[in-house]
């Protein structure tokens, strides 16, 4: 089995922030990332359709990925009560766009978990991670111009835009709506 910064189990894998812990996936998440992946305004800006079936393969790509490279767009869980908010995490950037040699920062909550700052804390605590754990000269984010949630979480984390990183994503069809995304750059400190 893979092992995480410090030897630690990949299926163990877990940091804690104040109030929340990023964590690996179990399988118990299933269901409620199906249900945040439903939500009408958290598919907005993402192209996704909300199926069960779409959930559960992103669940286990995340999960591949933290077998085989240590990080992943990892679940987030709030400490008080054991909710599931999310994730939040790291992967490689998207292939064949110009962020494909850097590593990618990603965060998706439940709109019920919105507004609370768990986004911000989770992706400075990732930004942490990253710099301290893997050998990257920065991290990127990337969204859609009119993702202003997004966007604006970027800025507070010190991410700089780069629009000769900006692309047209690979992964959707020529005139989709989506297709168009912006750059954020967080250089190592």
């Amino acid at each position: 089995m893979a092992a995480a910064a410090g030897g630690e189990p990949v299926s163990g894998f877990a940091f804690e922030t104040p109030r929340l812990i990023v964590r690996a996936w179990r399988e118990a998440d299933a269901g409620p990332f199906h249900r945040i992946n439903s939500e009408p305004e958290v598919r907005r800006f993402l192209g996704l359709e909300g199926t069960r079936e779409e959930s559960d393969s992103a669940l286990a790509r995340q999960q591949a990925s933290q077998a085989e490279l240590g990080h992943c767009f990892w679940a987030l869980e709030r400490k008080a009560d054991g909710a599931f908010l999310g994730f939040c995490g790291l992967r490689p950037g998207v292939p064949d766009s110009p962020i494909e040699d850097d590593l990618e920062i990603g965060w998706r909550l439940g709109t019920a978990f919105w507004g609370q700052g768990y986004a911000r804390e989770a992706a400075s605590a990732c930004l942490d991670w990253a710099f301290a754990n893997l050998d990257v000269p920065r991290v990127v984010a990337i969204t859609v111009p009119e993702n202003v949630r997004s966007r604006g979480l970027m800025e507070r984390l010190g991410m700089l835009r780069r629009p000769d990183l900006d692309f047209l994503h690979p992964r959707l069809p020529e005139g989709h709506k989506l297709r168009f995304h912006v750059t954020c750059v967080k250089d190592r400190p």
